[in-house]
C-alpha cells in the first residue's frame, strides 16, 4: 500500500542523503521524493511516497524521529490530504499534428510552455493518474522527453504540519 509521509528537517547540506539512506538501509524503495524550503528558510519539508504495510510505516516513522536533523514527521492519512506532481513532456509536433496535441493538452488542463517547428513542450500538474493518462494519449505523436517532479502532499482543511502543531 502506498503511504505519504511529510517530514520537517533542518535546511542544510546532507540532510536529504541521511533521510534517504534510512529508507535504503531498511530495504524500502522511495517511489516519490520532493524537497523544498518552507516559509521558514532554515526548515525544509520532504514529501515521501513509499509502498509499505502499516507496521512498516510505523517503524519508518519511529526511525525518522531518531534522526537529530528531523524536526517533525507526519504520516498523512488517506482521504485527509491531496497530492500533486508537475511534469514537462516534450512531444514531436509539426504543423499537421500541432492542433490535435493542443486539443489533448487542453482537455487535461495542461499548458504548452515551449514550441519549436518540430516539438511542443507540455506542462501539466495533477495526480499521477492524470499525468499517466495524458502521456498515454500523446504517446502516438512521439514523446521525446519526460521530466517529473516528485509528489508533494498537503493536508486538507485547517490541519497543518509545523513545529507548533501536534
Amino acid at each position: 500500500m502506498r503511504h505519504n509521509i511529510s517530514i520537517l528537517v533542518e535546511n542544510h547540506s546532507g540532510v536529504l542523503a541521511r533521510v534517504a539512506s534510512l529508507f535504503a538501509r531498511r530495504g524500502f524503495n522511495i517511489e516519490s521524493l520532493a524537497v523544498g524550503t518552507t516559509a521558514n528558510p532554515s526548515i525544509s519539508r520532504i514529501s515521501v511516497s513509499v509502498s509499505a504495510d502499516d507496521a512498516e510505516i510505523i517503524q519508518i516513522v519511529k526511525q525518522l524521529h531518531k534522526l537529530p536533523i528531523v524536526l517533525k514527521v507526519k504520516r498523512l492519512e488517506r482521504d485527509a490530504h491531496f497530492t500533486r506532481e508537475l511534469a514537462f513532456i516534450k512531444v514531436t509536433c509539426d504543423d499537421q499534428t500541432r492542433t490535435p496535441v493542443l486539443q489533448i493538452v487542453d482537455i487535461f488542463r495542461g499548458h504548452i510552455v515551449d514550441v519549436s517547428p518540430n516539438t511542443a513542450t507540455i506542462e501539466i500538474s495533477g495526480d499521477s493518474d492524470k499525468i499517466e493518462a495524458l502521456m498515454e494519449l500523446i504517446t502516438p505523436f512521439g514523446i521525446l522527453e519526460v521530466v517529473r517532479t516528485g509528489q508533494i502532499s498537503i493536508e486538507r482543511g485547517d490541519r497543518v504540519l509545523s513545529l507548533d502543531s501536534e
